[in-house]
This record gives C-alpha cells, structure tokens and sequence, in this order.
C-alpha cells in the first residue's frame, strides 16, 4: 500500500473559536455543510503505527520488501513443521490445495515461459507454472500464510520458505540464499517471468500497454431480460459435504462464514432440536471447544477427513486402547506422519493440559 485513507475526521470547534465574530460564524457555518455530506463526528485520523501495521505489501518493483534473508536448508525446516501439512513434503499435494511445484522445466528458467501453459495435454497448472513475479510469491507467504496462523512467519522464514520452493522447482541450487538484496536477480530465474502480459481490460491505460482496450465489447439493451436467478448454493449436492462441515473449518481471521454443509440449502434446525435441547457433557463440549480454539478443524473434519482424518475416525481406531490418552496427547503434540497418510501433521504449540483434554475427548468416543 502506498497510502492508507484518513478515518474520518471529528470537526474541531476550539480552532473555530480563536477567530471569533464574523469569522467565526463563517467556518462553524462552513463546518456544518462539510459535516451534511459525511458521518458528523465520527472517526480520527489513522495514527502512523496504524498505517504501518496494514503497509506490509510487496510489489513487483520490490517495493515494501523488508530486510532479511533465507537459506534453502533454513526454509525445509520451516517447510516441514508449519508448510507441508497442507501442501505436501515436496510441494506437491493435490487433495485439498492445488500443487505448488512441477510443471516447468530448466528451459523454462532460461526462456522466462513455461512451456506446458500451452500443452492441453499437461494435466494440471502449478503455482510455479503460472506466478509471473517473485513479490507475488513472497507476499503472500507473508500476509497469509501458514493457513491458521497467518501473518505469523518472521521475514527471514518467509525468505527461507521461499527459497525452499524456489529449490523444490529446480530455480535455484541447493546451496541458495534468499534476501531482499537478490530478490530481482532471483526473479530473473521464475520459470514465467515473462508469463504475464496487459493487453486485456483487467489493464486499462496506455501506460500499462493496452491502450485503454475495454474488457468487453458487447452491446447494452433492457429487452427481454430474463428473470433474475436466484442462487440456492454455490455447492453442488454431490460436493457439499464431501470435505467436511465448512461451518468448522473457518480460519479464526476475517470474515469468513462457512455454510453449515451438513444441512441441505437453507434448511432449518430440526424442530425437535429446538424443542427439546439435548444433554449436553460439559468435559466433552469443553473439549470441543479447545479444538476448535487451537484450529485442530481446519485440517479435521469432525466426521468427515479434510487434510487429516475426520475426529470421529480417529475416535474409532484407539478406543478401548488403554495407553490411548497418553498417545494421542504426544501425536497432538509433535505431530507427524505415516500413520493417516502421507501429508505430516506439523509441530502443534497448544499446552499439554490442553492436548491432553482433547486426547480424552476423543480416547472416551468423542461424546458430543
């Protein structure tokens, strides 16, 4: 961001009275007209450390980008604990996000276009095959990522992470390190640098390339419009829930609101649920309420798998096993893999206390 909008202003009566008399009457009269065209009394200034906490983007000039540096070892450590739970050991998981790494080759690196964009037989399009700027790629690392902990990645592990991927797709050697003093001679490797074109609508203006093309070409009429639609869900009812209940699977930052997919489309809670609320167990709805706390159901679906098994599956394998609380507390906490598959479950930083109530919830059936 180059600049941050002003909140709006409270009107200031103290500098009004130091003039006095006419002048006076002058601008408090010209201080209520301003006021009619806005919300009178509301907001302030946005103080400098405000601004500063939302100016964290990078652009393409590299801009914004703040000082550090990350070495490709540095960023496997980093990739392992808080990356490959979701995208896969080598960038390459395919079940729940698309691919991060394959696709490009170490002609594309020389020519700046990755070649497979253009081969219709080529089965998928990885991130590396279509980001066309390394600030891009850096950027969101920082603003977004881990998936629950976003903006939790100090400079140097997201420099490191993205030498990491940058590594895994044959950009740069295993010995690389990546800083904000090589960034743009690193850039100048990105399999699609030259990937990126503006002669399109999306870029309107001559300085952009495009001479100011419109996006589309059609013509405007108010005749025979046909009924507005009306969306019921953006799911199709073989989808809806094949991942899990969205409801649970919110990130605890912004605004988002998962439909609850175990309902069909707008449907009610069922009306013996609302006439007669059920037992409820206090340790187990406490328990409940500690995975949700610590994002254990971004990756879990309560009965369904979403990343790693649903909490219901994993509730079934270890009941009746006499060390299962202990075990599941230590598996909470270290995490791993091979057990549910190949995506590892990545370090978690919840207290033993904490891991240890959710081990008991599920080790007692996951009662609900």
């Amino acid at each position: 961001m180059s600049s941050c909008p002003e909140l709006r202003r409270k009107s200031s009566v103290a500098a009004v009275s130091l003039l006095g008399g006419l002048f006076g009457g002058l601008f408090i009269s010209l201080a209520a007209q301003a006021q009619s065209t806005v919300y009178p009394g509301l907001g302030r200034a946005a103080t400098p450390k405000e601004v500063q906490a939302w100016d964290i983007d990078v652009r393409p000039d590299f801009k914004g980008l703040p000082k550090g540096s990350g070495s490709v070892s540095r960023g496997q450590d980093v990739w392992e604990a808080k990356c490959a739970s979701c995208h896969g050991v080598f960038g390459e998981s395919n079940e729940v996000f698309s691919p991060l790494v394959g696709g490009t080759t170490k002609d594309d690196v020389k020519t700046g276009r990755v070649a497979r964009l253009t081969d219709g037989a080529y089965p998928g399009r990885t991130t590396l095959m279509k980001v066309p700027t390394l600030s891009t790629l850096w950027d969101y690392i920082n603003r977004a990522m881990p998936w629950n902990a976003p903006k939790s990645l100090q400079p140097d592990e997201v420099y490191a992470v993205t030498a990491f991927l940058l590594n895994l797709g044959g950009v740069v050697p295993d010995n690389y390190t990546l800083s904000d003093a090589n960034m743009a001679q690193t850039h100048a490797l990105l399999p699609n640098r030259k990937g990126m074109q503006t002669d399109h609508g999306l870029w309107p203006g001559r300085s952009l390339g495009n001479g100011g093309k419109p996006d589309v070409k059609a013509t405007a009429c108010m005749n025979n419009c046909a009924t507005e639609a009306t969306v019921a869900s953006f799911l199709p009812d073989f989808a809806r829930n094949a991942h899990g209940n969205l409801a649970e699977q919110n990130r605890l930052v912004g605004a988002q609101r998962g439909a609850d997919t175990t309902r069909a489309p707008g449907a009610a809670p069922a009306a013996a649920a609302a006439a007669a609320p059920a037992v409820v167990d206090s340790k187990a709805s406490a328990a409940q309420a500690l995975a949700r706390k610590h994002n254990c159901l971004t990756c879990h679906g309560m009965d369904n798998k979403v990343v790693g098994p649903g909490l219901k599956e994993v509730a079934t394998r270890y009941a009746g096993r006499g060390d299962a609380v202990a075990y599941l507390t230590q598996k909470i906490r270290e995490g791993g893999g091979g057990v549910w598959g190949p995506i590892p479950m990545p370090v978690q930083t919840l207290s033993a206390d904490d891991a240890r109530a959710i081990a008991q919830w599920l080790a007692d059936g996951m009662k609900r």
